[in-house]
Formats: structure tokens, sequence, C-alpha cells
């Protein structure tokens, strides 16, 4: 068992072609680092419809160029076998982008050599830049494929590997399947074809087209009034966020200047997420400083958005469930038609405000790769933050395009002597209060998420804080309208519950729902004493079941 792991190793030092990833392997080796080598030669790490996701390091169990290597050799061989050249015989094209983590512009280069050895033809985006702006650019350019290289919202050590169809969306299956199954194909590194040049750089013009699709999201003559305080959380948001604000003519937003320049170490939060306890603390010191109408964050690469608001003397964010149904709403008061769709963890509270409103609304499994691609879609949101503004110009979550909705109903709300609260107190009162809260378990050893779910299946709760169970559903056999995921669905009187293990982080996640009527605004107060007590007995009732 160690003479095979040290020969594996040595292998895959033979053909690393990054000296840091080199030298940090040669150590392990020289020192016989059973354990260290162990996690990172126990098996490959794994392409999925979220792509790749890992750790940085050498090993074929962490993200490094190696990884990337093989991961863009797999997507150029799928997509030759998958018809990619242009009918007038031109090899199809795959735009690339990157955000500022570590050894993110390494891969985008790599890829970029890849898939010119390929025989396709690649474009690597100017600078790092918002995964929406790689998004957008699949379609604007014409691109059979898009990558994204970036770990979002994962901590510093982490990176990614984000890969897109040329309809603009993330991948789902079996593309992802298929995909993996020509990345281990590849036998060796040496067999994959990098040339030195014969890629395109992008210049400007990308992100001027971005920038201009971005006036199709507000209303002409909208008022434009609200002013912000931004955080880019470190990112790579700042510049083209400022850039779209100035464009709207919306006044210059207040800056997080801790936070305003990409730092791939992430300094001043322990992880970079809005949703993080403690990620939003200096926006909320600089909005207490500057007393604006709302906080907007973008999380590193800018698709998510989050929002805070002032609530009595002080700040907090909004979830993003209320953001999901303040956009939706807005929406709705400027007459849009088309699809309104969410996630299967998102608020019920968006088809109540679809159906009032007379607009087809869908469910989706969780992620943007499904909710992008419901027919004739008009607006989409996840809970974690994800907004769908303009689908026409983005098929994926777009952090900017919705800091410029958001802020766009600020101002109109503020004409009135109004703030989003007030709104959301309006949509409780004709909707019924809808009330969310996550039960969310960060884990080392990801058995113990295997275990939750099994526990769950073998032994299912009947009620939950009180409430009885009127359905229990294990979404692993699919419904009518989804097709199968490895997660389980409770639906009781008056409340929801979704677990799942998350696709993308070591975590176990419960999404609680609870809806409690609410007859006129002076029962708001009660409504919401009433509704933080059940959600934390189902929040109670629901770990002691799991045994988590």
């Amino acid at each position: 068992m160690h003479d095979d792991l040290i020969a594996r190793a040595r292998t895959w030092l033979a053909e690393d072609p990054d000296t840091e990833t080199r030298d940090e392997l040669a150590k392990l080796i020289d020192a016989g680092d059973v354990t260290e080598l162990s996690a990172r030669f126990s098996g490959t790490l794994q392409f999925g419809t979220a792509g790749l996701r890992g750790e940085l390091g050498a090993g074929p169990m962490r993200m490094n160029r190696g990884v990337v290597i093989r991961a863009a050799a797999g997507l150029a061989a799928y997509l030759k076998k998958n018809g990619t050249p242009h009918g007038d015989g031109t090899a199809g094209l795959v735009v690339i982008g990157y955000d500022a983590r570590h050894k993110s512009a390494d891969f985008a280069r790599d890829t970029a050599a890849v898939m010119t050895g390929a025989g396709l033809r690649a474009a690597v985006l100017p600078r790092p830049l918002p995964t929406p702006v790689l998004a957008f650019a699949i379609r604007h350019l014409g691109a059979v494929a898009g990558v994204e290289v970036t770990a979002s919202h994962n901590p510093p050590r982490d990176n990614g590997y984000k890969v897109y169809l040329g309809d603009g969306s993330q991948i789902v299956p079996p593309a992802d399947a298929g995909i993996a199954a020509e990345i281990d194909a590849i036998a060796s590194l040496h067999d994959v074809p990098r040339p030195e040049a014969g890629w395109e750089i992008l210049d400007d013009a990308v992100l001027d087209a971005y920038l201009a699709r971005t006036d199709a999201v507000l209303a002409a003559g909208s008022p434009r009034t609200a002013r912000t305080v931004y955080t880019a959380m470190h990112g790579v948001g700042r510049d083209v966020l400022l850039a779209a604000f100035a464009r709207a003519g919306f006044p210059e937003p207040v800056l997080v200047a801790e936070q305003a320049d990409p730092d791939p170490d992430f300094p001043t939060v322990a992880f970079p997420n809005p949703e993080e306890p403690g990620a939003m603390d200096l926006a909320f010191a600089r909005a207490r400083a500057t007393d604006p109408d709302l906080i907007i964050a973008n999380d590193p690469d800018a698709d998510r958005c989050a929002v805070a608001v002032k609530d009595g003397g002080d700040w907090r964010m909004l979830r993003g469930d209320e953001v999901g149904a303040l956009l939706a709403a807005h929406l709705v008061r400027r007459g849009v038609s088309g699809t309104f769709a969410e996630s299967i963890v998102s608020s019920s509270l968006l088809g109540r405000i679809a159906g009032k409103a007379g607009l087809p609304y869908e469910e989706t499994l969780t992620g943007f790769k499904w909710i992008a691609r419901v027919d004739g879609l008009r607006y989409g949101y996840e809970e974690a933050l994800g907004y769908c503004v303009d689908p026409e110009g983005v098929r994926d979550k777009d952090g900017i395009t919705a800091a410029l909705l958001i802020t766009e109903l600020a101002s109109g709300l503020k004409e009135e002597g109004r703030t989003l609260l007030d709104l959301l107190d309006d949509l409780a009162v004709e909707h019924g209060l809808h009330a969310t809260d996550q039960l969310s378990v960060r884990v080392q050893d990801l058995s113990v998420i295997a275990d939750a779910m099994s526990r769950l299946r073998e032994q299912p709760p009947t009620e939950l804080a009180g409430l009885a169970i009127t359905r229990a559903e294990d979404l692993t056999r699919g419904t009518e309208t989804l097709p199968p995921t490895d997660g389980l669905r409770y639906t009781l009187d008056g409340a929801r519950v979704v677990v799942r293990p998350s696709g993308t982080e070591p975590k176990l996640k419960c999404y609680l729902e609870v809806v409690v009527p609410v007859a006129a605004h002076a029962d708001l107060p009660a409504a919401r004493a009433r509704a933080t007590e059940l959600l934390a007995a189902v929040k109670r009732d629901l770990s002691a079941a799991a045994g988590i």
C-alpha cells in the first residue's frame, strides 16, 4: 500500500507542470508523509454539474494545473464529439473567464492552451472579471462553451472550474457525465498538446457590451436616487458595479475600502460570503457612518448580491428569500411578462406573487443550471443570494444586474417615503408571512452527512414543531416535475422543509419555511413572533431527527 502510494505520487510528480505543486509534492514524498499523500491520492476530484471545486494543492484530489489541464482536455474532447464546429467549417469558440483567486489566471491560460491544441478557438477575458460577464460573453460571442475559473464564495485555499455550454447556461446531466468520461480517458498529460500561443486575449469590447446590456434591466425614466454602501468582499465586482451604477445614473456607491480591492487571501473575513457571520461587519460600520438607503454586497466573483437595510436603529441583512420576493414584486409592478422560477429550497412566496399576477411559475432543482433552463424565463432566484433578472442577457445569477434592480426599487420607494421593509410588510399582509431559516452543518467528515440522510430515510419524522407532516418525498426518486436528486422534502400544515447535501461545500443544508396568515398590518408583530417560535421548534426537532 505504502509503495503503491509513493509510486502514484511519483508518476504524478513527473507530469506536474507547476513548480509550486511539484516542490510541495516532492517534499511530501521525501518525508514519506503517508497521511497527507493518502488524502491527495485517495481518488480524483470529481467533475459534476458544479464542474470542479476543491482545495489548492498537489495531487488528483486537489485543484492544480494538472487537474485543470485534464479537465480542459476532457471538455475539448466532449465538444469535438458533440458537433461544435460551426457550419462554415471554422472551429468552435470557447471563451474563458477567471476571478482573482490564487492560480485562477494560470488555470485560465492552461485552458486556453488546451483548447487551442485540440483545434478549437479560445478567447480569454482581459482580466479578472465577474462570472456574469463570462456567462454573457458566451452568447454574445457565439461560443460553443465557456469556462469560468472561480470558487465563488469558498475559503481562500479553494479554487474551482465552472463549465457552460453554448446556450450560456451551466452544464446539467448528461453533459457532466459525458465530460467526466472524457477526462477519465486521458492517460497522461504528455498526451495533451498545449501550444505556447494561438488563443485570443479579448479587449474591453465584451465588457462594454455587457454594461450596455444592463440598460435593459431598468425601466426608462425610473427614479435613481437611492444611496448605497457597497462591498466587493475582496472580489472582482467593484469596477464593473461602479461602471454599471454610473451608467444608470445612480449616486456613486460609498465603498467599504478595506474590502474594495481584489485579494485572494480575503484578509478581513473568515469566509468571503455575505451570508457568513461577521462578513458584513465592515459594511455595517460604513453604513452607520454614512447613513445610506441600503447596503449592497457581492460575493468574490460577483454572481451573488446581498442587501442590507436599516431596521430600527441598526442594520440587518435581508434574507435571500426576502430580496427574491422584493425583486419579483417590483417586476410585477412594472408589468413584465414571462415565467417566474425558483428552486425547491427557496420560499414559496414567489409562487403566490406570480399566481396573483397571472404569471407562469415553475419550481426546479437547486442551482441556476436548472433555473436558467426554464422555458420563457423572465425572472429566477435562489435563496442563496442568487438572482437572474435579465435572462436574455445572462442565463445565470448576476450580482451586478440584481444590485441595479434592487437599487431602482429602493429609489422608487424612497420617492414615496417608503422602504424595502415597508414593501415586505405589504407582501406579508397580502400573501401571508413567509418566514425562512436554514439549519446548515459544516463537517470535516462527509460520512456525517450520509449518516444524517440515511437516518432521516430509515426513521422519517412524522411531525416537526407539533405540525403534522402531510407529505414526505424522497427526491432521489424524482417527482412529476423534478428529476432525481439527493434530497428529502417534507410538507407540513403551514410549513415546508427540504434537506440536502451541498453540491459545492462539505455541508448538510436544511431549508425551513413557515407561513403564518396575517389579517392586517397591526397583526405583523404577533405573526413574526409566532413564525420565529415555529422556526426554532422545527430546527430543534429536525436536528434531533437527523442526529446532527
